[in-house]
């Protein structure tokens, strides 16, 4: 008995030795992990003709700049028209800068340096929109396409995405125009017309034409994450996202070939049913999460901001990860950020109702994590599958994800030194862009690539981001253009 009583009591000093120092490592990891957010001076706040600049944007959100894969003429008049508009808009910088057209309707301006050697810049914006949902149109306030100012807002299509980035960037650069700025270094200006559908014809050909002139950026920033404001848990202050790097896109079309046949004698096994069991092992198949690159520099970023046991959890990801990705896993958005996702989309079987298909077809849409790749999903479908009935084809317009930014770089630095100067109540962190944007057409010119719109949102804002009542604060797009001219003088003043 007294030696039973002796290993309790060991076993006993040991757990709580073990608990005592597993606490020790835990509170030395977040005294330690100090805070990241740079100490900037303040700066004086840059005037802005409000009225104005929320004019011009509601004029341009008229133009139903609405762009289509399939049919690429569709808003030609539509954007004729917003590209005379931004001509009347801004003279100045019209006047100091060198205007281009490229596939028609993408616009590339230069702004040249004084610097020749200064490795150049580009922003980043694009021109066309996504429709209204159709049936939605009653579901508006105000009517989309109207660019309605009331109560504080320019509303409409667009008003965010993407023309609010639009015109502040052109409101920022006229103004400076006008007060006689000249760039350092030249800047590019470079707003595609089909971002909306992939930016093949757009984008992709300013950023080939940068090539074939032997253009090398030191960075370029487009539209992307957000100022999220009570979004994160745990964290008291906003948070200014920056996308350093943007997932993959793959869609994949699956099709599952069998007899057609007479519904009346229907064999074990139909083109339906095989793709739904194909569908189904997808779904419940999911590649694993992955707590690495843009996602965990921002957790490491934002730890020392927590408040709590949240601060604890993210200050020893070597403890805590498993318990951290099983809370991700519990809602869509917070999985993305960890996991190359899998989405059904489409499905496509059968005309009539007692006749068997031939054919059943189906759209699954993967969005890859950086370290995934196109082969590496269409491999990991067909072991999941495992079916030789089902051809697997990629879509046309799949594109890998991007490589990540190094947040240790100057372009990074001063990029966040920006945010800090324009909204010094937020913290900046670096962030893992889940969505597509035109930035990754530049990936062979720019040497960092930046994924930020200087817009404030909380959890009602995102609804209205490609859906219904679109908005923007007449407050916040004067912040807007103050970011980017800010930006302008940061980085080529």
């Amino acid at each position: 008995m007294r030696r039973l009583l002796k290993i309790i009591r060991n076993t006993l000093l040991l757990a709580i030795a073990a608990i005592v120092v597993v606490a020790g490592v835990l509170a030395f990891n977040v005294v330690t992990h100090g805070s990241r957010q740079l100490l900037v001076a303040s700066v004086p706040r840059a005037a802005v003709d409000e009225s104005g600049a929320a004019t011009r944007l509601s004029e341009a959100i008229r133009f139903r700049t609405i762009s289509s894969f399939d049919n690429p003429d569709q808003d030609t008049e539509a954007l004729r028209g917003l590209q005379a508009h931004i001509l009347k808009s801004f003279p100045a910088f019209h006047a100091a800068a060198r205007r281009e057209l490229i596939a028609g309707y993408s616009l590339l301006y230069s702004w040249e340096g004084t610097d020749p050697k200064a490795l150049p810049i580009a922003l980043l914006a694009h021109q066309d929109v996504v429709p209204v949902a159709s049936g939605t149109e009653k579901d508006w306030l105000k009517p989309p396409y109207d660019g309605v100012i009331a109560d504080g807002f320019i509303w409409g299509r667009g008003s965010w995405d993407d023309k609010g980035n639009l015109y502040s960037i052109l409101e920022a650069a006229d103004a400076m125009a006008r007060q006689g700025f000249r760039p350092k270094r030249t800047i590019y200006f470079a707003f595609g017309h089909d971002e909306e559908v992939a930016g093949t014809r757009g984008a992709k050909a300013i950023a080939a034409a940068l090539a074939a002139r032997g253009i090398r950026l030191d960075f370029a920033i487009d539209e992307g994450l957000l100022i999220a404001e009570g979004l994160i848990k745990g964290l008291d202050k906003p948070a200014a996202l920056i996308g350093v790097a943007e997932k993959g896109y793959a869609t994949l079309v699956l099709t599952a070939h069998a007899t057609p046949g007479h519904s009346s004698m229907p064999p074990r096994e139909t083109a339906i049913g095989m793709m739904s069991a194909a569908l189904t092992k997808l779904e419940e198949h999911r590649l694993p999460m992955q707590m690495s690159g843009a996602a965990a520099e921002m957790f490491d970023t934002l730890a020392p901001e927590m408040r709590g046991f949240n601060r604890v959890v993210l200050s020893n990801l070597w403890l805590f990860k498993p318990l951290l990705l099983r809370e991700f896993e519990k809602t869509g958005p917070t999985e993305a950020m960890v996991r190359t996702t899998t989405a059904l989309t489409i499905f496509n079987a059968g005309d009539k109702d007692n006749v068997l298909p031939g054919n059943a077809s189906a759209s699954v849409n993967f969005r890859l994590m950086p370290g995934d790749s196109q082969a590496s999903v269409i491999d990991h479908a067909r072991r999941t599958i495992n079916d030789d009935r089902i051809t697997i084809e990629p879509f046309a317009g799949n594109a890998e994800p991007t490589p990540v930014t190094d947040i240790n770089r100057a372009a990074y630095q001063t990029l966040n030194r920006t945010i800090r100067e324009i909204f010094p109540d937020v913290v900046v962190a670096p962030g893992l862009m889940l969505a597509g944007t035109d930035s990754r057409h530049y990936v062979g010119v720019a040497d960092n690539i930046f994924r930020f719109s200087p817009v404030r949102a909380n959890a009602d804002d995102l609804k209205r981001f490609h859906g219904t009542n679109e908005r923007l604060s007449i407050d916040g797009y004067a912040d807007m253009i103050r970011f980017y001219r800010r930006l302008i003088e940061n980085a080529a003043g």
